[in-house]
């Protein structure tokens, strides 16, 4: 789990909003607290419940309006409903189980009560808050759950690409729909919460997009196949040499016509800062490097390409290379006609 940079947006404005009042500085802290594993419970549920379709959750991101679960892999229809759906049924129980413990020990509260924040209502606050998280995640929206529950149905109609425009493209206007009504109520926070969904349905829609021209094509057709190799006695001194001689970044290690590791430039600069220029790349180098077959598909490079660039073996015999630099370009080429070139020997040279 990582805050993303714009998570202190959120605690500013719960400062400002809970300074004052009759609660005290513990009671509002809890709260806060409680809020914040409410968010992260929720984004569990998604992991939860994509592990059971066998699909790993790599991150948990956590932004001023929620959270986000980043899975290894984009689940298919049916998964994703079921996924998007677990994180505010989370949120339900816990309001469920908090308003019945604070039922049977006291009165339960009116909703008027709860406008004045107190240390006594503290639960009610929290269990109504889980409510609007369910709420405002099920809003048929994206980057919200709702928005995925809305793709998931239109794509058992339309193809995935349809059912994410059309998604994103209601989300972006429910965006604009909030961003005006906070403009004339004078409440900024809406603003900046219609801005997020903005961008957010934005960035589902570019995602989209790159992978529709992704779809079918194999990674032969767009991996790098003019490379440089070094042998695995070469001096890190004289890699660096070779980082400083082109554009190339990473770098496959060999020994003769063997792959044995990978060495990428962040693997260079910390072998230089702690073993010296006159160590041997071999010590420094990846030997679980990721690998795939020129056939697979470029979705299926996508996941491996989050760590590093890939290379594209068949068998034990190296053919080229895929970074995330090469895979932009070839997406803009793509978008302007150009067709997957037949398969290609690489160019290789120590």
């Amino acid at each position: 789990m990582r805050l993303h940079f714009t998570f202190v947006l959120l605690v500013i404005f719960l400062v400002v909003l809970g300074a004052g009042g009759s609660q005290s500085g513990t009671g509002y802290a809890l709260y806060v607290l409680a809020l914040f594993a409410s968010v992260l419970l929720h984004e569990l549920g998604h992991a939860v419940v994509a592990r059971r379709y066998g699909i790993r959750t790599l991150e948990i991101i956590m932004f001023p309006i929620g959270g986000l679960a980043r899975l290894e892999r984009q689940p298919k229809a049916v998964e994703e409903l079921w996924i998007a759906l677990a994180g505010p049924v989370v949120n339900v129980v816990i309001a469920a189980v908090l308003f019945a413990w604070w039922g049977y020990v006291t009165d339960v509260q009116s909703l008027r009560g709860l406008l004045v924040p107190t240390d006594s209502n503290l639960v009610h606050r929290v269990a109504v808050g889980n409510l609007i998280l369910a709420a405002f995640n099920l809003l048929p929206a994206f980057p919200m759950d709702g928005g995925r529950i809305l793709r998931s149905v239109i794509a058992r109609y339309r193809s995935e690409a349809d059912a994410t425009r059309i998604a994103a493209r209601l989300g972006q206007m429910l965006a604009m729909v909030m961003g005006l009504l906070g403009l004339l109520s004078g409440n900024f926070m809406l603003v900046f919460i219609a801005l997020f969904v903005y961008l957010g349905a934005a960035q589902e829609t570019a995602a989209a997009t790159g992978k529709s021209l992704l779809e079918s094509v194999p990674v032969e057709a767009a991996m790098i196949t003019n490379f440089r190799t070094l042998p695995h006695g070469l001096s890190l001194r004289e890699a660096a040499d070779a980082l400083l001689a082109g554009s190339q970044q990473d770098f496959p290690v060999v020994t003769g016509n063997q792959v044995i590791g990978l060495l990428t430039r962040n693997d260079l600069l910390r072998g230089m800062a702690n073993e010296g220029p006159e160590a041997y790349v071999a010590g420094c180098m990846n030997r679980e490097f990721p690998r795939i077959a020129p056939e697979s598909g470029l979705t299926e490079a996508l996941p491996l390409l989050e760590r590093s660039c890939v290379l594209v073996m068949k068998g034990d015999t190296l053919l080229g290379m895929l970074t995330r630099e090469n895979l932009m370009e070839f997406l803009m080429l793509r978008r302007f006609g150009l067709q997957p070139r037949p398969a290609a020997h690489a160019i290789s040279g120590s």
